[in-house]
């Protein structure tokens, strides 16, 4: 069987907080099913934000690293995945935001945007801000605060 035959059935992604929020941690799972991929999120430890709103934004980005310098811990995250150059709010990556409760956030969802084999390697990101669904090209989601690394699971 070729590189292109082999179907991927699932990935993780495991979510660490930057310096700033050394407390953030989760799984994010992704699985493919026939008609789409199912994303499973569970986070704990994200901040209390004085607006007294606990919405994230949340995307899948392009880069392959949780690495980046000085000014943005995950700049080497690169920008929102968008295989199909769209503008913002239909890229590939762009998903709905998470809503804390206590620091902790729980999602699932059902996509077509993307397969499982599409995203290995590439990141998921939490802001600090809220997604504006308008703003190009990242909706105006903020600060980096957590990344994770997509991979085979």
């Amino acid at each position: 069987m070729s590189d292109n035959q082999i179907r991927i059935n699932a990935a993780y992604a495991d979510i660490h907080g930057s310096s700033k929020y050394p407390g953030i941690r989760g799984r994010v799972i992704f699985k493919q099913l026939r008609d789409g991929v199912l994303v499973t999120v569970r986070i704990s430890g994200l901040p209390d934000k004085t607006d007294g709103m606990g919405v994230f934004a949340f995307h899948i980005h392009a880069g392959s690293s949780c690495t980046g310098n000085s000014q943005n811990e995950f700049a080497d995250a690169d920008g929102h995945f968008n295989p199909r150059g769209t503008q913002h709010p239909y890229h590939a990556g762009d998903l709905p935001p998470l809503f804390a409760h206590d620091g902790y956030a729980y999602m699932s969802l059902f996509t077509g945007r993307f397969s499982v084999k599409d995203i290995i390697g590439r990141t998921v990101i939490i802001h600090l801000g809220v997604d504006d669904f308008t703003t190009q090209p990242s909706g105006n989601a903020g600060e980096m605060i957590a990344c994770g690394q997509i991979v085979r699971g």
